[in-house]
């Protein structure tokens, strides 16, 4: 073989095999897309309900796809009380056949991250049903692929660092006030305390914990996201799930 011809040869093995070490760069999974949108039947005008979903799965992990759409119409009960729906098509049926005009529903998941054979999905929600303002939701899933299973803040931590953990979450907090130009306005800090989530994902940056509306913030401040670099969490997290250790 001509030596240019081996000289391409082998860069071509060493540029695959930086992107094999990249995050998401080898076995990278290829979410299937399932969307539609449906008003209700027989309804014509700007004002007829609607139900928005925008699915995902993936080939091969029917625990993941099973739970995605277990969480997604988790999202969608009002009430400690309310029955989960059997399925999207249920769900958008039912909530049709008793809409009034401009009610909508969204549900929506897509994959925010992957890195070191973990899937982070995030998930979404808004529910109209009148008034100033509808309620939006989130969630996310941290999936690990080897274990083959969704993963709780106590699957992510060393032993008994839960209270370390919620200290340097408390931290981040205070970033959020100071970086918000929050931190000098005592009335809000008041009113919107820290709390704990349970919305929390394994990003490739950073720790992200995602809160609700009207939890740490007012309606107009959204879904206020915390960030804790890793470095913060030595001795916090167990070591498979820093970055690039996985």
């Amino acid at each position: 073989m001509p030596f240019a011809r081996l000289l391409a040869a082998a860069s071509l093995g060493a540029l695959l095999s930086a992107c094999q070490m990249l995050p998401g760069g080898h076995d990278k999974l290829e979410p299937q897309r399932h969307a539609w949108e449906h008003l209700k039947p027989g309804c014509q005008g700007d004002t007829c309900p609607l139900v928005n979903i925008d699915a995902i799965s993936f080939e091969d992990e029917p625990e993941l796809n099973a739970l995605i759409n277990r969480r997604l119409l988790q999202m969608t009960q009002d009430s400690p009380d309310a029955p989960l729906p059997a399925s999207f098509q249920s769900y958008e049926r039912d909530f049709l056949a008793s809409a009034e005009p401009g009610w909508s529903s969204y549900l929506q998941a897509k994959v925010l991250e992957e890195h070191d054979k973990l899937v982070l999905v995030e998930l979404s929600s808004y529910l109209f049903t009148g008034g100033a303002h509808g309620m939006p939701g989130r969630g996310f899933i941290n999936y690990d692929r080897k274990l083959e299973k969704p993963l709780s803040l106590g699957d992510m931590l060393l032993p008994g660092q839960e209270e370390a953990f919620w200290k340097v979450a408390e931290q981040a907090h205070r970033r959020w006030l100071a970086t918000n130009k929050l931190d000098q306005d005592p009335e809000f800090a008041r009113t919107w305390p820290f709390e704990r989530t349970d919305n929390i994902g394994l990003g490739y940056g950073a720790m992200l914990l995602k809160y609700d509306v009207y939890t740490i913030a007012p309606y107009s401040s959204g879904h206020p996201e915390l960030r804790i670099p890793y470095p913060q969490l030595n001795g916090i997290l167990k070591p498979q799930y820093f970055p690039g250790r996985g």
